[in-house]
């Protein structure tokens, strides 16, 4: 079950079977042999009182193995201060732990750096973005580990060259099929070793 926002469900894809989540559950049914059957709920523009709302009722009627869960850029960009993010961010993280399922099966994935591209000016000076990006990345490492999620740094990925040739998605803002290919297989090198577990 993937949570989150347009990183999640992969705006700006020309085929929504290229976000991470998708190529994530394609890898994961192909290694191990398990059928995979992928609950995408991210929703471009949401944020965490979105989430709250819409996203966590659906899945708390499903019985997720496996939690990826990205969100937070659309706090950031509306202006949300750093206390509601994190507040915000822990109850969806509790929830997430009344799931029943093992701690390491959640996957908290860091904001991705958006803001030295082209259609991100529109949110602010690129300093100030990625100053707050890195703000809120550092609430949700917190949140993740004091509930034993593993926490994931993607942002690291955005922050590189990457192959210009697919790298940022043609919005100019969010990943295109590159980097959410770089994505998926840093993901499966932490899952790989917990899936062999079961």
């Amino acid at each position: 079950m993937a949570l989150g926002d347009s990183y999640t469900i992969g705006t700006g894809l020309t085929d929504e079977s290229r976000n991470f989540p998708s190529l994530l559950a394609k890898k994961l049914g192909e290694e191990s042999g398990i059928k995979v059957a992928l609950v995408n709920l991210g929703v471009n523009g949401y944020t965490t009182a979105d989430l709250i709302r819409e996203e966590l009722p659906v899945a708390q009627g499903l019985r997720p193995e496996l939690v990826t869960i990205l969100i937070g850029a659309n706090d950031l960009v509306q202006g949300s201060d750093e206390s509601t993010y994190r507040s915000r961010l822990g109850t969806v993280y509790d929830a997430l732990g009344l799931m029943g399922l093992p701690a390491r099966r959640v996957l908290a994935l860091s904001i991705p750096d958006f803001s030295g591209l082209p259609g991100a000016a529109p949110f602010g000076p690129a300093r100030e973005l990625r100053s707050r990006i890195d703000a809120f990345n550092g609430m949700a490492q917190s949140e993740a580990a004091s509930r034993g999620f593993r926490y994931v740094d993607i942002t690291a990925i955005s922050r590189a060259a990457g192959d210009t040739n697919g790298w940022v998605a043609g919005d100019g803002l969010h990943p295109g099929p590159a980097q959410h290919r770089a994505i998926a297989d840093q993901l499966w090198s932490l899952l790989d070793p917990v899936i062999k577990e079961r």
